[in-house]
């Protein structure tokens, strides 16, 4: 077991390091960056004070050495680069060039939004997928796996972005009903309430977001649920459990469960992690809530090159430790799995 999680452990720094160096290759030669957005907005303002061309090209003369200076760029590229690996080994993800903040304090700032959406929306869809999924496999075939297969496909066809539109015309002040807010994760008289309000609060302003989320969520898990169930249930130790007169919910409950369920619960971890950290970007814009995804997107749109590289960093990490875990618990799940055969 040891010399398979050390090895793992050392397939993990290539595959960081694979990914930083790509990103910051790609940034090298990406037009626009934050020094030049920055004299762009200077050269704006100079424009609309009435500053003449000469006095806007001196702006950008003084201000370009200065902010080079300030960020970093005048240094070679590959100086920059092995002081971004020793940060970066010390945990230092580094300051935000255009929000003047340690990315660190920055993830913690929008954490608390994408935990909302990502855990709830977890809980919620492996609710519902698992129990659903079971209920197909059992009766396949049937109206009822024809129709609730019908659903789920139509509402993983829908995008998300469209059905949280289509929510906020209904049921947010749109055209139709005003029943649920429009942004934010809590009320302005949040701390205010009490408790229980504070509680009917937060789920209210959760409601729609989640909605778009869920739905477009969970029909990968409940056919992948349905389809382990029907496999299992046309084994062989199936047809001899029967055979020897136990129920239908004995042999589903006690023989069958357990190995339905193992591709499942291995890929807890993963859904876990990825729920937190893979919100959509497009719902969060949609109704205002202020999370990683969409601090991802503006960093990107804006070139703020230490979040970018940072939240790049600390998300493949935890993707491949997550994945060592998903491997270790399919050991622990299912004890004929071995070591040696997880790591095909």
């Amino acid at each position: 077991m040891l010399s398979y999680i050390l090895k793992r452990l050392g397939l993990m720094l290539p595959t960081l390091l694979g990914a930083l160096t790509v990103t910051f290759v790609v940034m090298q030669f990406v037009p626009g960056g934050p020094v030049e957005q920055i004299l762009a907005e200077a050269r704006a303002g100079a424009g609309a004070q009435g500053a003449g061309y000469k006095a806007g090209r001196d702006i950008d003369a003084k201000q370009r050495e200065q902010l080079m200076k300030q960020y970093g760029f005048d240094k070679p590229a590959h100086e920059r680069y092995f002081k971004m690996l020793a940060d970066f080994a010390r945990f230092d993800l580094g300051r935000s060039f255009l929000q003047n903040k340690g990315v660190w304090e920055l993830i913690k700032e929008k954490l608390p939004v994408s935990v909302s959406l990502g855990l709830w929306t977890f809980l919620i869809s492996y609710t519902i997928s698992i129990p659903l999924g079971v209920a197909k496999a059992v009766r396949e075939g049937t109206r009822f796996d024809a129709v609730t297969t019908f659903g789920v496909l139509l509402g993983y066809a829908i995008p998300g972005f469209v059905l949280g539109v289509l929510l906020i015309v209904l049921f947010a002040g749109g055209t139709f009903y005003d029943w649920f807010p429009l942004r934010g994760l809590t009320s302005d008289n949040f701390d205010e309430l009490s408790a229980w309000g504070k509680v009917k609060d937060y789920f209210w302003h959760l409601t729609l977001p989640l909605t778009c989320l869920v739905i477009h969520s969970f029909a990968v898990v409940t056919l992948l649920t349905k389809n382990t169930f029907v496999e299992e249930i046309r084994k062989q130790y199936v047809l001899v459990a029967r055979a020897k007169g136990l129920s239908q919910d004995r042999v589903l409950f006690k023989h069958i469960f357990r190995n339905a369920l193992i591709p499942l619960v291995t890929g807890f971890p993963a859904a876990f992690i990825g729920a937190f950290f893979t919100g959509s970007v497009l719902i969060e814009t949609l109704f205002s809530l202020d999370g990683l995804g969409l601090l991802s997107y503006e960093s990107v749109v804006r070139r703020d090159y230490p979040v970018v590289l940072g939240s790049l960093f600390l998300f493949t990490l935890l993707g491949l430790v997550v994945k060592l875990l998903s491997d270790l618990l399919y050991t622990v799940v299912d004890p004929r799995v071995q070591f040696s055969s997880v790591g095909k």
